[in-house]
């Protein structure tokens, strides 16, 4: 029974049956008959489960990414590298990447929209999935339209099998300008029709991304309590904290003259360290601890060290005090810090974003979209080790070539580092002789020149 029969089963009797056979059936299913949503993780259309995104990107963006210096720091260095890449068509050869190549097909990802460029496209596309976890796309015209995360819908539909269901298949998107519940029209997107991507998976959702700011809420909370801390720390003292006693002669009028007085004189950080007098048998106590004393910077920047931890970009590549200090700023270990935010964060991301674009690009035969990071500032260090690299593998094909192996078994067996695929010619030596035959060119004897046999 398709969506569309469990939708005439809910308004009349459940007997009905209807198939969908267009695309405007589907429209109707899923505008006509919302059933209610339980917060957050998913939802129904007509009876069928849907997966909404978690309605945190507005939270995330105002109090993460716009409010919160760590956060924004981070996001930054992710969408200023990961920008940084041009796409390319990849040949594979025997189910093997080779070459790379362009066609005119990249032009939609080349200039998405008027006046859009690549770099433009891959900075919204990180942005969305740091933010709300998923980043949606769809071709209109010639144009990449975004899809804004939190008014995107998963419409899924159940596996039967055997009397049961086994998991749910994906059978389109939703997207409600302005979000649902807010009046718009919904539009139905089929799955070829969306790059849907979701570098972090939910792991309570069957198709649905995850934020990497979502285990580190916490972290993003004591960082403002730390910096709302720090800023009271200057507007109300700038000093240690301090129990004022006065004597018990002292009126209700004159405590509060007294009171009014230290604290215009001493209160705030344009204050700090003054000379404090006092008069009338007052008593000062010292109740408080300063920055210092409570390892303030210790535990500000552990915070920071976690929410790095979680954006995949070691502390040191962003700046972080913890990634400043001692030996991490040496040459070996940046270079140890930056490999690892490229093999680890960057490579990953990029074959995932070429992996979901190519669901809305067209893909010659053969080959797949993939990504060219030769031109990326940030990975230059790796291009001299690929270059080594090659060198040695050359080095290796030479020597298998020179050992009297085919050169076509030779490129097999590097490639795919297996060394049973070599096949010998029955030569042998550099010159590739036959065994036992001689030189037909040899060596000029008594002033004559040698002559072919």
């Amino acid at each position: 029974m398709g969506l569309v029969e469990r939708i005439a089963a809910a308004r009349a009797d459940r007997s009905s049956q209807r198939s969908i056979s267009t695309i405007d059936d589907y429209a109707q299913a899923v505008q006509s008959y919302v059933n209610g949503y339980n917060g957050g993780v998913t939802y129904s259309i007509a009876g069928e489960p849907a997966e909404r995104a978690p309605n945190d990107l507005v939270g995330y963006a105002t109090t993460a990414y716009a409010s919160n210096g760590p956060v924004f720091a981070l996001m930054a260095v992710r969408m200023l590298v990961f920008s940084a890449i041009r796409f390319q068509f990849q040949r594979l050869v025997g189910g093997r990447p080779s070459e790379l190549f362009g066609t005119q097909a990249l032009s939609l990802v080349e200039e998405p929209w008027p006046g859009g460029t690549t770099q433009d496209l891959l900075i919204r596309m990180i942005q969305d999935a740091d933010l709300a976890g998923n980043s949606y796309w769809t071709a209109q015209e010639g144009q990449l339209v975004r899809l804004r995360p939190d008014w995107v819908d998963i419409v899924l539909e159940p596996r039967r099998f055997r009397g049961g269901i086994l998991g749910y298949r994906r059978i389109g998107y939703l997207y409600t300008e302005g979000g649902y519940g807010q009046g718009g029209e919904p539009v139905p997107l089929l799955p070829n029709e969306v790059c849907h991507f979701a570098p972090i998976q939910d792991p309570l959702a069957t198709y649905r991304g995850m934020s990497w700011l979502t285990p580190v809420i916490r972290e993003l909370l004591n960082d403002r309590l730390m910096g709302r801390h720090q800023a009271k720390f200057f507007e109300n003292a700038a000093t240690p904290n301090m129990v004022v006693r006065y004597d018990p002669t002292v009126t209700p009028d004159k405590f509060r003259e007294f009171k009014k007085i230290i604290d215009e004189g001493h209160a705030g950080a344009e204050n700090a360290y003054r000379t404090l007098h006092l008069g009338g048998g007052a008593d000062v106590t010292v109740v408080g601890t300063n920055m210092e004393q409570m390892a303030f910077t210790a535990v500000q920047g552990r915070g920071e060290t976690r929410l790095a931890a979680a954006a995949g970009v070691p502390p040191v590549i962003v700046g972080f005090s913890e990634g400043l200090q001692g030996s991490s700023l040496n040459a070996g270990n940046f270079s140890a810090a930056r490999r690892r935010f490229a093999d680890m964060t960057l490579h990953p991301l990029w074959a995932n974003a070429a992996g979901s674009l190519r669901q809305i690009i067209p893909t010659p035969p053969g080959s797949r979209l993939w990504y060219d990071a030769r031109d990326v500032p940030a990975l230059r260090e790796d291009s001299k080790d690929e270059a080594q690299i090659q060198q040695t593998r050359a080095q290796t094909l030479r020597a298998y070539i020179d050992a009297g192996y085919t050169p076509e078994s030779a490129v097999r067996a590097l490639q795919a580092g297996d060394e049973s695929l070599l096949e010998h010619t029955g030569l042998f030596s550099v010159q590739l002789q036959a065994p036992g035959s001689t030189d037909p060119n040899p060596p000029p004897t008594n002033g004559q020149e040698g002559t072919a046999q």
